[in-house]
């Protein structure tokens, strides 16, 4: 396929394609359960995933943990709800929107930060005892909130790096911090799942009514309505729009 001027044009990784139909790798296509409505089963093959695998695969998140989630759009807002899932006594929500941040309640968070308010760091360590979290979680990928994920850690605490930085972005950590402050400093990528076992689980548990995968939903559109639920997205209006043909 390609545009008018010649310009070749293929799937977002190898699978996205806002057209009808499109071709994919049998080994991209994994089989859940039908009874999940298609609206929702189908987040979970991007945002949600990355989300919910950054908080339960990559931070390993567990029972009475302390977590911090900076960013609350589909991605950490996932990570809030995995955070939930996993059993995480405090779930901190950090974001500079106060839409976000009542998102981020709904999906299970403790507490909420308005980082254009506070400072984060000081505020996560004041609501854990001067100690900072268990698992941070950055869903943003930015400088500044990297560094806000990193200091509000726990000195064996793990800091995991998912939203996706600008590739000319970089970052100047004192490399005493980096050593001093031990714990674990982790990338997750595509919440580091395994599809053929993490995508049947998570819409068995949706079935269930332990997951609220309805809630990312913010409205099902059609095709011809993605640019505009594009730039709902970039004015923080909305979680997830889902087109349906």
């Amino acid at each position: 396929m390609t545009l008018a001027d010649g310009t070749p044009l293929s799937p977002a990784l190898g699978i996205g394609a806002f057209a009808e139909l499109t071709v994919v790798d049998a080994i991209q296509a994994i089989k859940v359960n039908p009874e999940a409505k298609p609206e929702v089963a189908g987040l979970i093959g991007c945002g949600i995933m990355a989300g919910l695998g950054a908080a339960i695969n990559t931070g390993n998140v567990g029972r009475g943990d302390s977590v911090a989630v900076i960013g609350c759009g589909g991605v950490g807002n996932a990570a809030i709800a995995g955070s939930r899932l996993a059993g995480a006594h405090t779930i901190i929500a950090v974001d500079i929107d106060d839409r976000k941040l009542q998102w981020a309640r709904d999906f299970g968070a403790t507490h909420t930060i308005n980082a254009s308010e506070t400072d984060p760091v000081e505020a996560i360590r004041k609501l854990t005892g001067g100690n900072g979290v268990d698992v941070s979680i950055d869903a943003v990928g930015t400088p500044e909130t990297y560094k806000q994920a990193f200091y509000s850690r726990d000195l064996a605490g793990t800091a995991v790096l998912v939203g996706v930085p600008n590739p000319d972005m970089r970052i100047d950590l004192p490399l005493i911090d980096v050593f001093g402050r031990g714990g674990a400093l982790k990338s997750s990528w595509y919440g580091d799942c395994l599809p053929t076992r993490d995508f049947p689980l998570y819409i068995d548990l949706y079935l269930q009514g332990r997951l609220d995968l309805d809630r990312f939903v913010s409205e099902t559109i059609a095709i011809d309505e993605v640019e505009g639920a594009f730039h709902k997205m970039e004015r923080g209006e909305v979680l997830r729009s889902v087109v349906v043909f």
